[in-house]
């Protein structure tokens, strides 16, 4: 079954983030193209920001950027085609090795938010371990299977996270008063206090981060 996933990835050799931290209120995003051949390392980006020259100073000292070309550049938008340094984290390359897509991918707070599309959740597992492996940081904002998509979002919470929450919702764990205690829910989980504990914590902890925290103010 087909994944969609939102994710946010950050790291100071990933493309372009030298650039993003110099300049506020630039945005970058990708241009889509319909085919990514394994191992490129260049890519369309559209550039918005008021000052072409600014933006060109710091692509020439952007340590994640081997060279530039120019396309266009109207109204304080530019297109540049950008070839990478061998050192530059790209998570296209992982993403194009699971025979996955990106839908969209835009800078967001000091990193980059994607959206991809992938052939199973594996895949999303192999490209997670990827970024670990690769001392990323990354947060699954949503992810939905081909099944969901148009009714339920995950948020990023694993199967294990999402029954916990609806079990201690169900037996009135956030109730007021509490009908219930952590206890309770766990014998009805068959599970430890201390695993359920855990379960509740990394759930919200994960709810929070897709609902409510603002990556700009990370």
């Amino acid at each position: 079954m087909s994944v969609t996933a939102k994710i946010h990835i950050g790291h100071e050799r990933l493309a372009l983030v030298p650039t993003l931290k110099a300049l506020d209120e630039i945005t970058i995003r990708v241009v889509s193209q319909g085919t990514t051949a394994p191992g490129a390392t260049d890519f369309p980006f559209l550039i918005e920001y008021k000052d072409r020259t600014e933006v060109e100073s710091r692509l020439e000292g952007d340590p994640t950027v081997e060279r530039y070309e120019l396309v266009d550049w109207t109204d304080e938008t530019g297109i540049y085609y950008i070839s990478h340094t061998p050192e530059t984290l790209l998570i296209s390359t992982v993403v194009t090795e699971v025979n996955g897509f990106l839908v969209h991918t835009e800078t967001k707070g000091s990193g980059w938010l994607v959206r991809l599309l992938l052939p199973d959740r594996k895949s999303l597992n192999t490209i997670w371990e990827y970024a670990m492996e690769n001392d990323m940081t990354f947060k699954i904002i949503e992810i939905y299977g081909s099944e969901d998509a148009g009714t339920e979002t995950s948020y990023g919470l694993t199967d294990e996270q999402t029954a916990a929450l609806k079990t201690a919702y169900e037996e009135g764990y956030f109730g007021e008063p509490r009908k219930t205690s952590l206890d309770g829910v766990a014998d009805e989980m068959g599970l430890s206090s201390t695993a359920m504990s855990g379960r509740l914590r990394r759930g919200m902890r994960n709810l929070v981060a897709a609902t409510i925290v603002d990556l700009d103010d990370e």
